[in-house]
């Protein structure tokens, strides 16, 4: 039986806003890790990147999700989570996944800020390389996919977590 909830999906997918409205509604505590890397490292994470780069980013990602010691949380990790199979693994064991997914034309227009968002992408890469690769990480982790497009509100993708949740306990 899982003690949290992980969202998982792109930047600009919903987790953090649909998570903490989850979190709110189920009477859970709610962690964002990309806040808590910013508060560890004292920057924001486009500042890390810059600073670092990719590679090291990641190492920081992967430290702080290993150091997750929370129940009864709903646990929102940066899109790039995915990229660390440890950090998943551990997550996995006490964590039920939820992919948020949303479909890429829909994604585009919540993108507006790429350059400051703190977004791991390797030099070059389109969003929509990005979407291509990541997508198939977050299908493999998931544990539900809900898929939020269509232009659903927040509430609306909230509901179908929560029906989805529901039908999982059964």
């Amino acid at each position: 039986m899982y003690t949290n909830i992980v969202m998982v999906g792109m930047p600009g997918s919903g987790k953090s806003t649909v998570g903490r409205l989850l979190a709110k509604r189920l009477r859970m505590s709610f962690l964002d890790t990309d806040l808590t890397i910013e508060q560890r490292e004292g920057r924001r994470l486009q500042e890390i990147i810059d600073a670092e780069g990719n590679d090291r980013f990641l190492e920081i990602e992967q430290e702080v999700l290993l150091g997750v010691d929370v129940t009864n949380t709903v646990i929102s990790p940066g899109g790039s989570a995915v990229y660390s199979d440890a950090a998943m693994a551990y997550l996995k064991k006490s964590s039920l996944v939820i992919y948020l997914d949303i479909p890429f034309d829909e994604l585009l227009p919540r993108l507006h800020n790429l350059s400051t968002r703190g977004i791991v992408m390797k030099n070059g890469y389109s969003i929509q390389e990005l979407y291509d690769e990541r997508n198939p990480l977050f299908r493999k982790y998931a544990d539900l996919i809900i898929p939020c497009g269509g232009g659903q509100t927040k509430e609306e993708c909230l509901k179908k977590v929560l029906l989805a949740l529901k039908t999982q306990k059964k």
